[in-house]
């Protein structure tokens, strides 16, 4: 029985995605459960599962990089075919094949492409892995994993030489079990002159990269944007970290970081600001009174914001753990449409990777997003007095059309207030 393998649908108003690789080819035999290929939507990237055991087979014009239609057929998986002849002898059977005069005689060593269909051709690749495989010509089983059950990491494949799998299949032709007459040499001709640095290359854009591009160019075009900054001690947010980091990593599993007070600073802000957690929809203001905060987080495939969704009904220690358990879905590919949509208000940290200060972009339709930056000594006045107080600019770029000045300065001054007093954060006071 062949069944029809089709794009599913993966949000809302979404009719269209792109394959962005295929982890199996036409004729392989494949098992319930193990993916097929990666989807990338102007969202997400979905992985596309078998459903049942059976031999693949990829209709022409499906091929990676291809757009499709959501509901259309991709492939056929055919039931009621069986692995081919000789592809995964049965273990047990190994010994009674063995004579006993062979039993000492060590087995050849397997070729590159056996050695791939035994080891990591069996064991499922991550997108982010699969990808760096992929454009690295990378032989999967020329790499020893390091993560859970030995699978491959995407640190594991980094690390590893480039064209390995060339590299493997010429190794194991190397040594012919018999001579061969010699080929005729081949003459390649050698690159002489100036350097490369007149060199291009042409990538396309993928799907999530475009519509990145678009809804960024689009808060540009649309929105009055406006930028206010401030500053912020963390003196007290550091000394209560350090003071609590053990028993938090002790009962959570995880450090203690600042999104959870942030987060938390923010949600208060917008309930003190309710115009800051709406948007502008045709002539009108739609108000907003839940609080699902973007987190941004960078992936290989771009920026991403996905939300921690009720904030304001999340203790300290539950933003923390949403925070983390999106950041792994971003590296790993798995943030669906439902992380990224419903977001009110966005937060963004440049500060990990060294800003100082920066102008943030909006999250269309968003009104507002709070950016935060690197944590660094300055000297400061207090009381009279110059300290070295570890500081961090924070700024607010919000639609001026529908917040005002004044609301976005207080804004930001009740969020300082709130993470320079911690105590009464956590309070709620």
């Amino acid at each position: 029985m062949k069944q029809e393998i089709k794009v599913p649908a993966v949000g809302e108003s979404i009719t269209e995605a792109t394959i962005g690789s295929w982890t199996k080819k036409s004729g392989d035999f494949v098992k319930r459960n193990e993916v097929l290929m990666l989807l990338e939507t102007d969202k997400a990237s979905v992985e596309v599962v078998a459903e049942n055991d059976g031999v693949l087979t990829i209709l022409p014009g499906n091929e990676a990089g291809a757009t499709v239609q959501i509901g259309a057929t991709v492939a056929t998986l055919d039931t009621d075919a069986k692995p081919a002849a000789g592809a995964a002898a049965p273990a047990a059977e190994a010994p009674k094949a063995a004579a006993p005069a062979q039993a000492a005689s060590p087995a050849p060593a397997p070729t590159g492409a056996t050695a791939s269909s035994t080891s990591a051709g069996n064991q499922h690749l991550s997108p982010a892995v699969q990808r760096i495989v992929t454009e690295n010509q990378i032989d999967p089983s020329t790499v020893q994993g390091t993560g859970k059950d030995g699978r491959l990491t995407k640190g594991d494949v980094l690390n590893a030489p480039a064209g390995s799998a060339n590299a493997s299949a010429s190794a194991s032709a190397a040594a012919p079990a018999a001579p061969v007459k010699a080929a005729a040499p081949t003459v390649v001709p050698v690159a002489t002159g100036p350097s490369k640095q007149g060199e291009k290359k042409l990538v396309p854009m993928t799907t999530i990269r475009k519509r990145i591009a678009e809804k960024l160019k689009e808060a540009q075009n649309t929105a009055a944007l406006l930028t206010t900054f401030n500053e912020i001690d963390m003196t007290k947010v550091m000394e209560l970290r350090a003071k609590y980091k053990d028993k938090f990593k002790e009962k959570y599993g995880l450090n203690l970081g600042f999104n959870g007070f942030f987060v938390k600073a923010s949600v208060e802000a917008l309930k003190a600001f309710p115009a800051v957690n709406a948007w502008i929809v045709g002539t009108d203001i739609e108000y907003h009174n839940y609080y699902n905060i973007g987190i941004a987080v960078s992936t290989e495939k771009g920026l991403m914001v996905p939300n921690v969704k009720d904030a304001d009904t999340l203790s300290l220690a539950g933003i923390e753990i949403a925070v983390r358990d999106l950041a792994a879905k971003g590296r790993d590919g798995k943030i669906s449409p439902n992380d990224l949509g419903g977001g009110t208000f966005s937060i963004t940290n440049g500060g990990v990777f060294g800003s100082l200060l920066s102008t943030p972009i909006l999250n269309a339709p968003q009104s507002a997003i709070l950016g935060l930056h690197k944590i660094q000594d300055r000297p400061m006045a207090i009381n009279g007095k110059v300290e070295i107080r570890p500081m961090m600019y924070v700024a607010l770029t919000y639609d001026h059309r529908i917040v005002d000045g004044k609301e976005a300065v207080s804004f930001l001054v009740k969020i300082k207030e709130l993470v320079e007093d911690p105590e009464r954060l956590l309070l709620e006071v």
